[in-house]
């Protein structure tokens, strides 16, 4: 008897790079981060970075709106431009100045080559493809700290509390408000990509794959820096 064709998703772009995956999820920038052991500097140099990514992730939104189909991926693309522009930027300038990160060094901020180097890759994968092709360049930022966030919080190395300076960091990400972001994002993927053809998929799951090498690069951009 044929074994039956399991269903395209997201998961099916995380297992067919799953070496990729990992070494993104179990950086050792975030393995230092959950022991405590990150110096401060590598830390501050990914916070100014992440500030800069924000900002390109808003325009990414922003595309996104206007590459929307219907009324619901119209109101999603609002939603989360709204989020990032109101709330999250917000908050990651005040988690910044705990940090002796001004809001006026980050409005004049050079940006790191990596940052340049992601940020961009995602625009032009929106503007040359479609919304999907948008998504799925996003996918490894969003559910990949959701995914980074469950599997250091079930790591014994991971040091929960305050005797850990990047308690805030793990206490947002593993948050059930991110982890329910994360989840409606792997469901609207999932129903976009169930019917896909193989060749579509293959073109996404290149795309996937090259984004997750990028994020790595982030990662690795903060270790390099301290």
């Amino acid at each position: 008897m044929t074994a039956p064709v399991a269903t395209p998703s997201i998961q099916t772009l995380t297992q067919r790079h799953e070496a990729d995956w990992q070494a993104y999820c179990q950086h050792d920038f975030v393995r230092q981060l959950a022991a405590g052991t990150l110096p401060a500097a590598a830390f501050r140099h990914y916070l100014k970075q992440d500030y800069l990514f924000l900002v390109h992730f808003a325009r990414a939104w922003g595309l996104a709106v206007y590459k929307s189909r219907n009324i619901h991926e119209l109101r999603q693309g609002c939603d989360s431009l709204k989020a990032i522009v109101d709330l999250e930027m917000q908050l990651h300038v005040d988690y910044c100045r705990q940090w002796g990160i001004s809001e006026a060094e980050l409005a004049t901020l050079p940006e790191a080559t990596q940052t340049m180097a992601y940020t961009r890759y995602v625009l032009d994968a929106g503007l040359r493809g479609d919304l999907l092709d948008l998504h799925v360049a996003l996918a490894p930022c969003l559910i990949g700290y959701a995914d980074i966030a469950v599997w250091l919080n079930a790591q014994r190395f991971t040091v929960r509390g305050p005797d850990n300076p990047y308690e805030a960091w793990l206490a947002m990400y593993i948050s059930p408000e991110f982890q329910a972001a994360a989840q409606q994002e792997r469901l609207w993927l999932n129903a976009q990509m169930a019917d896909l053809p193989p060749r579509r998929l293959d073109e996404l799951a290149r795309l996937f794959q090259d984004a997750t090498r990028l994020e790595i690069d982030f990662w690795q951009m903060g270790l390099d820096a301290a």
